[in-house]
């Protein structure tokens, strides 16, 4: 039997063996998380809501553009919190909120694509650093959910339009503005899709979740009423700074490729130091310039690789991207296009940027750039399913090895870490010790 067949015929050992690695990762990844500003103004956010009653109505900081609008950020660890009173609570709330992500995205994969390209979706996104790397709280972390929801909505509204679809489309939207400033991708998604024809929508939805996106900003509305300097700073960048300037766009372009590859973030790839490995220092040296070497070489060529694949999807998409006439799409087909929204999205988006995107600014974009791959394994399960089945099972294994690297020396990641004893010391630094807070409680 060949390792095609076997993976067909053990369709389901192997689609749940994928997705137990997944689990156990996340939850290495966030044991071993170095606490950084990234987590700390939403733990502070959260934990002053839990145990002080205030819940803010904007989110984390950014760049030149000031805080996140709305309170869901501060929701997301807060209200764990309320049901139970440990740091692992809104932390184990980030892996469910991202596995989820993977079922809405899988719903859609499995009505498009032969079971073994399924299974490759799986390992490309649950499997993928790309993925697993931002398992720490912050809120790009967030960001897949809002992605699928929005993706399993359009992808329901190809033919005929929903209501809750509809609704809840534009609720991945605004609840996604309530985590990132990288939303306007999906607002650019769902506008072409639309001039296109490509998602039929139903007004009255689109009125609701409008309005209900609006209702949670109220408060938001109203402290910037009082507080001007959640509105950011006054800045020589502007809105449509990036249009003027080539690098900001050619890079967030040169994202979408990453995205596909295997060229992943430098603090994967060169912050490791090995002194779990050996207290040898020149061995270490070696260990670590092979460790670059083989990632950036098989970085490099899978680029190469997203390129070409990327190319064959363009000419599909091609002849009818500016077409306002109905097409009678394959799913698969229509996944083409609807990839075709998220990197125009991309575009434009940098375009308008005041600042010049790293990899988080875009992650978002993550699972819409495997797409096109997709699409091409499924061209290979048709005419080379053996080695397909082959590359699949090699990429798992190479995912395995750097997610276990990564997860314990990174940038991000020690494990000479603990995230609980962590929290702890930044809790009780910032006047927030649970004892403390407890007293102070009943003591009101």
């Amino acid at each position: 039997m060949s390792l095609n067949q076997q993976i067909e015929k053990h369709f389901t050992l192997i689609y749940w063996s994928i997705f137990v690695s997944s689990v156990a990762l996340l939850l290495i990844y966030a044991s071993n998380q170095i606490l950084t500003g990234d987590q700390t103004q939403m733990l502070l956010k959260g934990y002053l809501g839990a145990y002080h009653g205030t819940w803010l109505s904007y989110g984390n900081a950014a760049s030149v553009v000031g805080n996140v609008p709305g309170s869901l950020s501060t929701l997301l660890v807060g209200l764990p919190l309320l049901v139970w009173d440990s740091p692992w609570s809104p932390m184990l709330l980030l892996p469910f909120i991202r596995l989820m992500s993977f079922f809405l995205f899988d719903h859609v994969i499995k009505q498009c694509f032969s079971p073994v390209v399924r299974i490759g979706f799986a390992v490309l996104y649950l499997l993928s650093p790309w993925f697993l790397f931002d398992s720490i709280i912050y809120n790009p972390a967030y960001l897949c959910f809002f992605a699928a929801l929005h993706c399993w909505t359009a992808f329901n509204m190809r033919e005929k339009s929903s209501f809750i679809s509809s609704f809840l489309h534009v609720v991945a939207i605004g609840l996604a503005m309530q985590i990132h400033y990288s939303w306007p991708i999906l607002a650019v998604m769902s506008a072409y899709l639309y001039y296109r024809g490509i998602i039929k929508v139903s007004w009255w939805g689109l009125i609701a979740g409008g309005l209900a996106v609006l209702a949670s900003l109220v408060p938001y509305f109203m402290e910037v009423l009082q507080n001007s300097a959640i509105q950011g700073q006054d800045s020589e960048r502007y809105i449509g700074w990036g249009a003027v300037n080539v690098y900001p766009v050619l890079k967030a372009a040169l994202y979408w490729l990453r995205y596909s590859s295997f060229l992943f973030t430098n603090r994967i790839i060169v912050d490791a130091n090995f002194h779990w490995l050996t207290d040898i220092e020149w061995l270490r040296m070696v260990v670590d310039y092979i460790w670059q070497a083989i990632l950036f070489t098989v970085g490099g060529i899978t680029v190469i690789c997203a390129w070409v694949v990327n190319k064959k999807a363009w000419k599909i998409v091609k002849p009818h991207w500016r077409s306002r006439q109905a097409l009678n799409l394959a799913s698969s087909e229509w996944l083409m296009h609807y990839a075709f929204s998220a990197f125009l999205g991309i575009i434009i988006s940098a375009m308008l940027s005041p600042i010049i995107f790293s990899y988080w600014h875009l992650i978002i974009a993550f699972a819409f750039a495997l797409l096109p791959v997709l699409y091409y394994a499924e061209y290979w399960q048709n005419k080379k399913p053996e080695k397909l089945a082959k590359l699949t099972t090699l990429v798992a294994a190479y995912f395995l090895v750097v997610n276990l690297v990564a997860s314990h020396d990174s940038n991000k990641y020690s494990y000479l870490i603990s995230y609980q004893e962590q929290v702890d010391a930044y809790l009780e630094e910032q006047g927030l010790s649970i004892e403390d807070l407890i007293e102070e409680n009943k003591s009101n």
